[in-house]
């Protein structure tokens, strides 16, 4: 079963409208509606809010502010890294909801809790909050000029951390004696998760358990950060989740809202829900990416990489959410060489804090952006040095492995080389040049890039997994990673059905809450079946064991003498026993394993698109994608394909289109929805050929397979801006809209 394109189950359900999404559940009986009034400022000194009038409107039952949560013992929401850093990380206190000072738009206020949804925001209309308006900071610049306002009495110069990592006298010393040392400026814009489905959230006494149903995609970890903050002990605390309609990284991580919501229904002893608008959610929980970076490439007179630099800022936001300063530091330099040689490099990070939201993970984390890096600086060492930019990543590409970084990371596999040479003869380059003829006759531009990747995926180390098996013959997997629209409701059980030899259909699949779940880490880093996946190897293998063992003593026979087939063991005169029959004698079997890997895999590939404008208007038409991926061996390969190619859709979308965008003065959000911030439509894509490859199989892992959900979203922006590049013939920076690409053609 271990390679089978088996279409998803839950897709069944799924089409029926039949999904268990928190917002469309039926609550408990008396569920109370939660609305946040949020700050319209960036930046603000307030007062006292007067409250008066919203507690005497109709169903109101508790309006709850930071200085009761305050009051109440309840701390900041926790930020989890620990950077060995230049200049240590700073982490100022992230209130729940603000106490007397808001720093970005969206930031809550108030929690009004009543019998409706609209009755709350009723009263949030009665609610009188008087601002004292601050000097305020939308941009990483802003933030750390001479004599900018400081937002955190912490944090001097508004600077959270400095990183370093690299040889910077090897550096100095290859740039000196290179041929050709190339300078960009590289910036990756700052974009949202927008997943399907908003943030949600339940909270209630349950069997007399402080519970919490959320769409969140990783249950211990954010109980953790709550329990952080509350002060409560993890056992007192029950999350659930339902089906989530994707995550991304947002729903990675604890917020306030999350706090505001277990506290109030503490208080009343109701069950209290939570739904937030999608503008909540683009202006209040998380955003990603949002690295500027100057980069320099040092190479000898043939072409080869002697040495890469790069200092970057990233955008903290206002407060350091759990994993930013992460994906702004270490994440980006354990890829930053991308599929290349790069015998020298030095990194530098900082991360600064402005009147913005928070950043958080975004699918890939650090990794995108450190991959457009290497690859928007090949592209220009071609245009400077008149190299031609395909041969230039053929001679540089990684070849004999093992192979140590100049940054530390140890790549164990892959056949870069080959990627690139089969992408470019399958996307058919050798054919451009007619077809950019073709193209010119009719006025428009065409351009064409080929470009490479390489993800280091792991996500947070280790996985726990449980396998039971039972007198009605069902199997139960439990499991501590955990699906948000993957598909794991089918690749688990597919994966189990392999290693016991027994139908999918015996395999009862349960994820998501900590009362059945002892421990694990989530979805997040491509890490799932990397992790997942070998927490269950490791726990059939248990369980197997017990029920060999178990079979020899009711058949009377060795453990060896048994041969194990569709779920059965048998002795050559035909006696045997199943599974089902061996835990109706002995009570249910159990394999249950929690393992420590902490080994990364290497996901990698080169990605080829060609693009078509309209020099009159700038309008861009992407008109052929192509994809030659290397994700060790695949056990479905349909649904990898399909996650390459959503990650492919938003790595597009950032190129192209995407884009949360500040007023430069006021810091107020100006993309606050999909009126502002664009997306692609099926419209904007052409058939995205994918291309998977299976001769490169990982031993980090005992099912040699490699993460990923993150891959595409790595690979396809750079692909996109060098065909780009290639169509206007200068540089361009992300997202290439009409209207930039119309200012670059006018020069």
């Amino acid at each position: 079963m271990f390679g089978q394109s088996i279409r998803r189950l839950e897709d069944d359900r799924f089409l029926r409208g039949q999904g268990r999404y928190l917002s469309d559940q039926a609550a408990p009986a008396g569920t109370l509606q939660a609305y946040f009034l949020r700050s319209p400022q960036a930046h603000a000194d307030f007062g006292p809010l007067d409250l008066a009038a919203a507690r005497a409107a109709p169903g109101v039952h508790l309006i709850l502010t930071g200085e009761d949560l305050r009051a109440a013992g309840i701390g900041s929401l926790p930020c989890l890294p620990i950077l060995e850093a230049e200049l240590p990380l700073i982490i100022p206190p992230r209130p729940a909801m603000a106490q007397g000072r808001v720093r970005h738009v969206g930031e809550a206020l108030a929690c009004i809790i009543a019998e409706s949804r609209a009755q709350a925001e009723d009263a949030a209309e009665l609610i009188s909050v008087d601002y004292t308006p601050l000097e305020t900071l939308s941009s990483t610049a802003a933030a750390l000029a001479p004599g900018a306002v400081q937002l955190h009495a912490e944090a001097p110069g508004n600077l959270a951390f400095r990183w370093k990592r690299g040889d910077a006298a090897a550096v100095a010393a290859a740039m000196a004696r290179a041929a050709h040392v190339i300078t960009r400026h590289i910036p990756n814009q700052r974009v949202t998760c927008a997943p399907i489905e908003p943030r949600a959230a339940l909270a209630l006494v349950e069997d007399g358990m402080l519970t919490l149903h959320l769409n969140g995609q990783n249950m211990h970890g954010i109980r953790a950060q709550i329990c952080a903050a509350m002060g409560l002990a993890p056992e007192s605390l029950h999350l659930l989740a339902p089906d989530v309609g994707g995550g991304f990284g947002v729903k990675n991580v604890a917020f306030g809202e999350h706090v505001a919501l277990l506290h109030a229904t503490r208080v009343l002893g109701r069950p209290i829900r939570w739904v937030a608008e999608m503008a909540e959610d683009f202006a209040a929980s998380a955003h990603g990416r949002g690295m500027d970076a100057t980069a320099r490439l040092a190479l000898d007179a043939e072409g080869r990489f002697l040495a890469l630099e790069v200092d970057s800022v990233s955008e903290m936001g206002a407060y350091l959410s759990s994993n930013g300063p992460y994906c702004a530091s270490h994440t980006p330099a354990t890829a930053l060489s991308g599929i290349y040689a790069v015998p020298a490099a030095h990194f530098t990070a900082r991360g600064a804090f402005s009147n913005t939201a928070p950043m958080e993970a975004y699918r890939g984390a650090g990794k995108p952006e450190a991959n457009f890096i290497i690859e928007m600086m090949i592209e220009a060492a071609a245009h400077d040095t008149g190299l031609d930019p395909q041969a230039l990543r053929a001679l540089n590409a990684i070849r004999a492995f093992p192979h140590r970084s100049a940054l530390g990371q140890e790549i164990r596999d892959g056949d870069f080389a080959a990627r690139l040479e089969e992408c470019a003869r399958l996307a058919d380059r050798a054919g451009f040049a007619a077809r950019r003829a073709e193209s010119a006759a009719r006025g428009k531009r065409r351009g064409f890039g080929l470009t490479g990747f390489l993800e280091t995926a792991r996500g947070a180390p280790g996985e726990w997994a449980r396998l039971r098996a039972s007198a009605d013959g069902v199997v139960e997997l439990a499991i501590g990673t955990q699906s948000n629209g993957q598909g794991h409701e089918t690749s688990f059980p597919q994966y189990i059905a392999h290693l016991l030899d027994i139908p999918i259909a015996s395999i009862r699949y349960v994820q998501a809450d900590t009362a059945q779940i002892a421990r694990g880490n989530g979805h997040g880093g491509a890490r799932s079946l990397h992790m997942g996946g070998e927490a269950m190897r490791q726990a059939a293998g248990v369980l197997l064991a017990q029920a060999r063992s178990s079979a020899a003593r009711l058949l009377q026979c060795m453990p060896d003498a048994l041969h194990y087939q569709a779920g059965r063991f048998g002795l050559p005169d035909g006696r045997g026993l199943a599974l089902a029959e061996i835990a109706a004698e002995d009570g249910a079997l159990e394999g249950e394993v929690a393992h420590a890997v902490d080994l990364v895999t290497f996901p990698n590939g080169a990605h080829a698109a060609e693009v078509e404008l309209d020099p009159e208007t700038g309008e861009v038409a992407l008109l052929r994608y192509t994809a030659v991926d290397d994700y060790g061996l695949l056990l479905n390969p349909m649904l990898a394909r399909g996650q390459v190619q959503g990650g492919v859709a938003q790595g597009i979308g950032q190129a192209l289109m995407e884009r949360i965008a500040y007023d430069p003065e006021s810091a107020q959000l100006l993309s606050a929805g999909f009126m502002d911030y664009t997306m692609p439509r099926a419209s904007d894509l052409p058939d995205l050929r994918i291309e998977l490859r299976e001769d490169q199989p990982t031993a980090a892992n005992g099912l040699g397979v490699k993460g990923t959900g993150q891959a595409g979203c790595i690979a396809a922006p750079q692909a996109i801006m060098a065909a780009m590049r290639d169509a206007v013939g200068t540089d361009l920076i992300m997202p290439a809209t009409p209207e930039a690409v119309w200012r670059a053609l006018q020069g």
